[in-house]
């Protein structure tokens, strides 16, 4: 089966960040190479399982480098390629968007209830 085409530049950008962590695992990185257990420690809420997986995804996106050192221990880090950077330009924005109206913007998730549905019962 064959892939659909992305229908427009927004809904490429979503299809790479897909994943709830994506976003801050790129923001980690932005600030420098880390070690496995370095993002472990900083992107918080995280299992080691599925930051291993997000983080071979956005290595195969092309977004992150993964350096193996081969010394004892061995010691692998990981950082940004110039296309990951390039993304990070414009996350900024949106960034900051979000700490504008993370207020406005909890209230309306605290409103919508656990189930993410408003507090209206259905008929």
């Amino acid at each position: 089966m064959q892939r659909q085409s992305y229908t427009c530049g927004l809904d490429a950008a979503i299809d790479v960040m897909g994943g709830k962590r994506k976003g801050l695992i790129l923001f980690w990185l932005g600030e420098g190479p880390l070690r496995f257990g370095e993002l472990r420690r900083t992107v918080t809420g995280i299992s080691e399982r599925m930051l291993t997986l997000q983080l071979r995804e956005l290595e195969a996106s092309g977004l992150v480098h993964r350096e193996v050192h081969h010394q004892v221990p061995p010691k692998v880090e990981y950082s940004l390629t110039e296309f990951g950077h390039s993304l990070i330009e414009v996350l900024g924005p949106l960034g900051q968007w979000g700490e504008e109206n993370m207020e406005r913007l909890e209230a309306s998730r605290e409103a919508r209830g656990p189930a993410g549905v408003s507090g209206s019962a259905a008929p």
